[in-house]
């Protein structure tokens, strides 16, 4: 695993608060551009899930990207019966998304068979409370 940090961004005190939805684009999104490029990668792989969010409903199990990592919807390969043609033309590169078709149900399925721990962090638990006006 390569982690990697926009430091122009930190630099230049790029936020979420102050800069909004431009923040993912460019902390996360131009980086990752920017180290396929460097290390010459043709496949990185992904942990979202399709029902997650809107933007990633259209999204495939290998979602390819032209030259520019762009991603076109129209220009995505056929997933059917569960077979995926993984061929990646010169230039391209895919995203692998294993998880796309998992729900959450299917996420804490795998967790309880697995019997795999989970972050305290996760759950609620009781917090001080301020009680005002009765």
């Amino acid at each position: 695993m390569i982690e990697e940090i926009n430091q122009e961004a930190v630099v230049e005190g790029i936020n979420p608060f102050d800069h909004g939805s431009s923040y993912t684009d460019i902390v996360k999104t131009q980086t990752l551009k920017q180290e396929l490029d460097k290390h010459g990668f043709t496949a990185v792989f992904g942990g979202g899930r399709r029902d997650e969010e809107k933007s990633r409903a259209k999204e495939r199990i290998f979602s390819f990207r032209n030259k520019n990592h762009a991603w076109d919807p129209k220009n995505q390969k056929p997933e059917m019966w569960k077979l995926y043609n993984t061929r990646i033309n010169k230039g391209e590169s895919i995203r692998v998304f294993p998880l796309s078709n998992w729900t959450e149900k299917d996420i804490w399925q795998y967790i309880k068979r697995e019997n795999i721990e989970i972050v305290p962090l996760y759950f609620a638990k009781e917090r001080p409370v301020v009680y005002r006006d009765g």
